[in-house]
């Protein structure tokens, strides 16, 4: 079979026919640290600095040679991909080394149970199902311990305690103490029946498959297929005192019988609606937005006084991504469950992997949930590398991320303070930065008004800057005037430089709004 990519007549022709439109479909043959190579109409290779990595999966840039070296000689030792059910896997050691990092970061002797899939939308696809396991088991200890108290509640009945006038209005039909404990049984179950929900921040981001996508805000990703698994309540991120009254909104209750003040009776017991509370510490397709340290406390308390666990979806801002190996550390978030995936397969293996708080843990799940490829010997041990190159020479992968991606946030802020009237913000941490641009639906020119309304523009500008400045980058999903810069953390001056000068090329365009410059 041919090495070079092919036609898109079985694939992907309407994806083609889209970026071929705006100068985005490229032939990529090669890679190689922060340059993609596609093949020109002549065949000739043609490097493009990559700045968007993979969406963050490429902390050590393309095809790293001692990540390649290390993935070829896994092969040679015909490490088994495949030995499910046994129990002893190289995920062990994975997981070991997660532990490691993770403990240290947070501050814990807590140890962090790992959960493995193939993906990190598979992931959030198992933070979904372990939480609802979790919710549905407290569910079954709440319903237990309203079954012992009705049967107290018969037997003193049967001794001759009365029941309250309140409790004995729900027996409408007056057939006494068992009809009352038959509706009540009746409206427990209906209560119990309620499908769980969810909480997430406005403009999160956790995947698009069936239970994932319903996490994500973006309308356009998910309304399509609200029908088919269960709904979140979405939660702005500069309004967390909205979470109670969120909470209250969906408050239900189970009703218990009591033996108090001589009498039976009827109280409420708080059912468990929400199954946990899925935050990203840096929005990546919001438009790289940091949350904040008073946000990260106020989650931890709503988490706390609800009773769900707090999830902390690091699959593209974690792995060292941000200076640190967890984003959010550097905000002093206290998740129960950690999300990662992306950059933790080296940029080679797919790999995703949910850490939960041996608290939160249930151990049950682990045979209600297999994975093919979850806890493959060569993704498992590709990973362990990578760690490895993570912590080397005191943690140098961290603070190569802080610092580059400081000298690449200040070029930035540098175009910001000179284009004040087209750039509107720089946001990020690390080498997870967003350049904004401001809206331009009241542009001078028909053509950039034109772009705008189809929500084209962000694509002219990459194809903009692909065509003429050799530099692929992309918009974040939700907020298409915010460009996503994300490149390995050997980004080079030169390249910044380069960037540089695109930017403000961009910027300048805008500016005379001539669109006729983006051709």
């Amino acid at each position: 079979m041919s090495s070079s990519p092919g036609t898109p007549e079985f694939a992907d022709s309407y994806l083609v026919e889209v970026l071929e439109e705006f100068g985005l479909a490229r032939k990529y043959v090669r890679a190689e640290g922060n340059t993609l190579y596609y093949l020109a109409d002549d065949g000739a290779e043609v490097g493009v600095f990559d700045a968007a990595s993979g969406f963050g999966s490429l902390m050590f840039g393309h095809n790293h040679p001692e990540l390649v070296e290390h993935a070829k000689w896994l092969l040679d030792q015909r490490t088994p991909v495949h030995a499910q059910f046994s129990g002893y896997s190289f995920a062990l050691d994975l997981a070991a080394g997660l532990n490691k990092i993770v403990r240290r970061e947070l501050g814990t002797k807590d140890k962090f149970y790992g959960l493995f899939g193939n993906s990190g939308a598979e992931a959030v696809e198992i933070t979904i199902k372990h939480a609802e396991l979790d919710r549905g088991m407290r569910i079954a200890e709440l319903q237990a311990e309203i079954d012992e108290h009705t049967a107290r509640a018969r037997a003193a009945v049967e001794a001759g305690v009365p029941v309250s006038e309140a409790a004995a209005a729900l027996d409408t039909g007056g057939g006494g103490f068992a009809a009352l404990v038959a509706e009540v049984q009746r409206r427990n179950a209906e209560t119990a029946a309620r499908p769980p929900l969810f909480l997430a921040l406005e403009g999160g981001f956790h995947g698009k498959l069936v239970s994932s996508v319903q996490l994500t805000y973006n309308e356009e990703f998910r309304g399509p297929f609200k029908a088919l698994a269960a709904q979140a309540r979405f939660i702005p991120r500069d309004r967390p005192e909205l979470i109670a009254k969120v909470v209250d909104e969906e408050r239900a209750a189970l009703l218990d019988f009591v033996v108090q003040d001589g009498v039976v009776d009827l109280v409420e017991r708080d059912f468990p609606v929400f199954a946990a509370f899925l935050v990203e510490p840096i929005q990546g397709e919001a438009g790289i937005f940091p949350l904040t340290a008073e946000l990260a406390r106020a989650l931890r308390q709503a988490c706390d006084t609800i009773g769900v666990p707090l999830v902390s979806d690091e699959i593209q801002s974690g792995m060292g991504r941000s200076g640190t190996f967890l984003a959010g550390t550097a905000i002093g978030l206290e998740p129960d469950y950690i999300i990662l995936a992306k950059a933790l397969g080296a940029g080679i293996a797919k790999l995703g992997v949910v850490l939960v708080n041996e608290h939160r843990y249930r151990k049950e799940f682990e045979l209600m949930h297999t994975s093919t490829y979850g806890r493959d010997g060569f993704s498992s041990r590709l990973a362990v590398k990578f760690l490895e190159m993570l912590e080397a020479d005191g943690g140098r992968a961290y603070r190569l991320a802080a610092e580059r991606g400081a000298r690449a946030k200040a070029m930035m802020e540098a175009i910001k303070a000179d284009y004040p009237d087209v750039v509107k913000d720089v946001r990020g941490a690390g080498l997870m930065l967003g350049f904004e641009l401001h809206e331009q639906r009241g542009s001078a020119s028909a053509e950039i008004r034109e772009a705008v309304e189809h929500e084209a523009l962000a694509f002219v500008i990459g194809g903009h800057l692909l065509r003429k400045h050799r530099i692929r980058i992309f918009s974040t999903a939700s907020n298409v005037e915010t460009m996503r810069f994300e490149p390995s953390i050997f980004l080079s001056d030169d390249e910044i430089a380069r960037v540089d000068a695109a930017f403000r090329d961009v910027c300048q365009i805008l500016r005379d709004q001539d669109a006729g410059r983006f051709a």
